[in-house]
């Protein structure tokens, strides 16, 4: 009896001590340095380039064509040649990204906002009625029947002005307005802009929790808030009957936040496709500035995501604007593009 319960007590400080060597790496100081734009696949370059310059007030600040073997890799497409235009608003930036070969699939006509392919960009206005205005105008297709405002009930979320619309493709984007008490205080500067920036990004998730242990705990972003946002305002604002969203806002040291999505009902979205490419116009691609994509690449992998590149690819000769990088997905399929600069 003595020595069972001597093996026992030994294999169970074996297994504690082994633990720590498995889970998801904690860092002294964040693999993420920046959140450097947000990647938007599009279908005719030119075309979202109207809409994006001339609707939205972006600005157009590079574009290249690229083909080749290191192109492949980083993008997982055989045969890819793409053509990318970087467009900047405010302090941030976002990538549009057209694949002249082979071209992908189209976004499902019946994509809701709880699909788990969903992905956004919230752009803040000064002027919600103003800027819905020009928005309609300019003919925009709606996602949400209107602006709505969240009830001051919520503590977290009263105040704040949103509307749901969508670009050529049928990508969603959100025009968002903060109230005096919230949002970051750049956001009140008044410099005359109807269109001032990109607060955040947001993905639809199926488990905050193990999404944490990938963008918190493997590439050290922070936690910036965290809210559980209902009512009919906000069933409206996502066009989802009975929406509650549990959401997470994350921040790097740079660039816009990575605002995590839950839907605690209904839990009727559906996956990410498995057979999902970088050439499918639902697949978006956060790109993360870090020092080594090698060796994020590794810390994602082992915190629930998984390798489209097949390493880091040297791109430097490719004018995309670094020189490695490593397109990944996190668990739900969702693109993270890491690069060094």
């Amino acid at each position: 009896m003595r020595k069972n319960v001597s093996r026992a007590a030994g294999l169970l400080f074996l297994l504690l001590f082994l633990a720590p060597l498995h889970a998801a790496p904690l860092h002294a100081a964040p693999v993420v340095r920046a959140v450097d734009a947000v990647g938007i696949t599009v279908s005719d370059l030119e075309r979202s380039l109207a809409f994006y310059t001339g609707v939205l007030s972006f600005e157009k600040v590079g574009e290249v064509e690229a083909a080749g073997t290191g192109i492949e890799r980083l993008t997982g497409v055989f045969g890819a040649r793409i053509k990318t235009a970087r467009l900047r608003l405010g302090d941030e930036s976002i990538e549009l990204i057209e694949f002249l070969a082979p071209q992908g699939r189209p976004i499902p006509p019946d994509s809701r906002s709880n699909d788990r392919w969903f992905q956004h960009i919230a752009i803040i206005v000064s002027d919600m009625p103003r800027a819905y205005a020009h928005l309609r105008k300019h003919r925009v297709r709606h996602a949400s029947p209107g602006p709505q405002r969240l009830p001051d009930w919520n503590p977290d979320a009263g105040g704040i002005e949103a509307f749901y619309f969508r670009d050529p493709d049928g990508n969603h984007l959100e025009i968002l307005h903060f109230p005096p008490d919230k949002g970051d205080p750049k956001w009140r500067r008044d410099d005359g802009r109807l269109f001032l920036g990109i607060d955040h990004t947001a993905i639809v998730v199926a488990d905050t929790d193990a999404s944490l242990r990938l963008y918190r705990d493997a590439l050290g972003l922070r936690v910036a808030g965290t809210a559980e946002n209902h009512g009919i305002e906000q069933e409206r604002l996502n066009n989802v009957f009975g929406a509650r969203l549990r959401i997470t806002a994350l921040k790097a040291a740079v660039g816009p936040g990575i605002e995590l999505l839950e839907y605690l009902a209904p839990q009727t979205g559906r996956p990410m496709p498995a057979d999902t490419r970088a050439n499918d116009l639902w697949h978006w691609q956060t790109h993360l500035t870090v020092d080594k994509p090698g060796d994020a690449g590794a810390d994602l992998r082992h915190s629930g995501g998984h390798w489209v590149s097949p390493g880091a690819v040297d791109t430097g000769g490719a004018g995309l604007g670094f020189d490695h990088g490593l397109l990944a997905h996190d668990a739900d399929g969702h693109g993270l593009l890491l690069i060094a600069k």
